[in-house]
């Protein structure tokens, strides 16, 4: 099935986007093999252009690198691992204080939602 992707970020950036978030969620494991761009590709139903955009800006931020002929890795480098999913929490918890203020929320109150709605799974 096609993923699906937004109209207002560039196609590229929301697939990167996925993709880092399969690999800090341990989807794809430190030095595991990535599948290869016509594959994931094939996989979102994007042009195999736009897929080797997105992985390219994987590896510039040091989350895959290429290993020749061979294909790309993901990287087993814990520091790089661990300043990525700390800037994805920080975007994240951004991301709901905006969303939370927007709605005429208070920290306090998008807190108390968060911790009721962990007790509740």
């Amino acid at each position: 099935m096609a993923w699906q992707f937004n109209g207002r970020e560039a196609v590229f950036l929301q697939i990167a986007d996925r993709l880092r978030w399969e690999i800090l969620g341990g989807k794809y494991s430190p030095d595991e093999q990535f599948p290869s761009v016509r594959q994931l590709a094939a996989e979102a139903a994007v042009n195999p252009n736009t897929m080797q955009k997105a992985l390219t800006h994987l590896e510039e931020e040091g989350l895959l690198h290429a290993q020749g002929t061979v294909g790309r890795f993901v990287t087993s480098d814990r520091a790089v691992l661990d300043a990525a999913r700390e800037r994805m929490r920080r975007k994240t918890v951004r991301h709901w204080l905006e969303e939370a203020k927007a709605l005429g929320m208070t920290t306090e109150e998008l807190i108390h939602y968060i911790k009721e709605e962990d007790e509740n799974e």
